[in-house]
């Protein structure tokens, strides 16, 4: 049983009030049994990560803390967005956990692919990725826009795990590895695959949400698909570099075309097509300068290197202490 490695789940929450209850209750399940097989160590814990909530979510954490021993949480101070909580669970329980796995609060995920992810890490994967086998779930529009998005990043080089999201399993080496990357915008989804130690596969059919309202609108969306973009591939930028030589190329041959016009003795009224250039022109400068500024605007943040998360209260430590004063007792 000392040899039992111990699992941390680790479930960010914003305002997740409304869905706790049935999550503390099927990850309980979930980890209890995982214990009574002989699994995972019996310290195991489900680790709450309370992201700046409104509502009630702290003060159910806090009740289920006293209630239960496997659940710890740390609260923020403010909201820091759902990567900075997975960052900030995986950088409180790797000093004591063998393997950590991220899923959401909201039970889309089947908490079930918890007893493969465990079995492929006894069988040495450091990384188990939870992929959805379908994506019936999704309105028609969600579909398309992430086949797009990960077309487009495979185009872009960038290496990610198709239809795989935030849930996942990591091994402590995997965590110690990812906790090295020191950026400031968290694209989880592409950082993980640059760790390169062995990982697996574990399909699952995603579900409706059990309860409470979704925190990824389509704003959310893709401020989300810009930052995984912009923060692994300078690929816009070389499309913005052929482009401005495309530009140049046809302002040559409007040139060459007007001289030879010239030369013939015709001559055209180049209002119209003076203002649409004008137009074009402006817009592509428009589109490039903010294109840059983005890139500009993420090196100046890592300048400034700002904490990623402020953790106001951290219940998830002391548990493990008050074992070890136990122990040399």
């Amino acid at each position: 049983m000392e040899n039992l490695g111990l699992l941390t789940i680790i479930v960010p929450c914003y305002n997740e009030e409304a869905v706790l209850p049935e999550t503390v209750k099927e990850l309980g399940v979930i980890l209890q049994k995982l214990i009574s097989n002989g699994e995972i160590a019996a310290t195991s814990k489900l680790l709450f990560v309370n992201d700046g909530s409104h509502d009630k979510t702290w003060q159910l954490i806090t009740n289920y803390e006293k209630k239960y021993d496997f659940v710890t949480g740390i609260k923020f101070s403010r909201n820091f967005g759902h990567q900075n909580a997975l960052l900030a669970g995986m950088t409180t329980a790797v000093e004591y956990s063998d393997m950590m796995i991220t899923i959401d609060a909201d039970l889309q995920d089947d908490v079930k692919a918890i007893y493969e992810m465990v079995a492929k890490y006894n069988r040495g994967y450091d990384v188990v990725y939870g992929v959805r086998s379908k994506r019936q779930t999704d309105t028609f529009f969600k579909r398309q826009s992430a086949l797009a998005f990960y077309s487009l990043m495979k185009h872009m080089g960038v290496e990610m795990v198709p239809n795989s999201a935030d849930y996942r399993l990591m091994s402590k080496r995997a965590v110690q590895a990812l906790l090295k990357f020191k950026e400031r915008n968290l694209f989880l989804r592409g950082m993980v695959p640059l760790v390169g130690y062995p990982s697996a596969k574990v399909y699952y059919e995603r579900k409706e949400r059990f309860a409470g309202e979704s925190k990824y609108p389509l704003s959310k969306m893709l401020k989300f698909a810009f930052d995984g973009i912009s923060s692994f591939s300078t690929v816009p930028i070389r499309m913005i570099m052929s482009l401005g030589l495309i530009v140049i190329l046809i302002s040559i041959g409007l040139l060459v075309f007007t001289f030879i016009q010239w030369l013939r003795g015709v001559v055209i009224s180049g209002w119209s097509s003076l203002m649409i250039s004008i137009w074009f022109l402006g817009g592509v400068q428009l589109v490039c300068v903010s294109v840059i500024g983005e890139y500009v605007g993420k090196i100046f943040k890592e300048t400034k290197q700002r904490p990623r998360f402020t953790i106001e209260e951290d219940n998830y430590t002391p548990k493990f202490k008050e074992n070890e004063q136990k122990f040399r007792d």
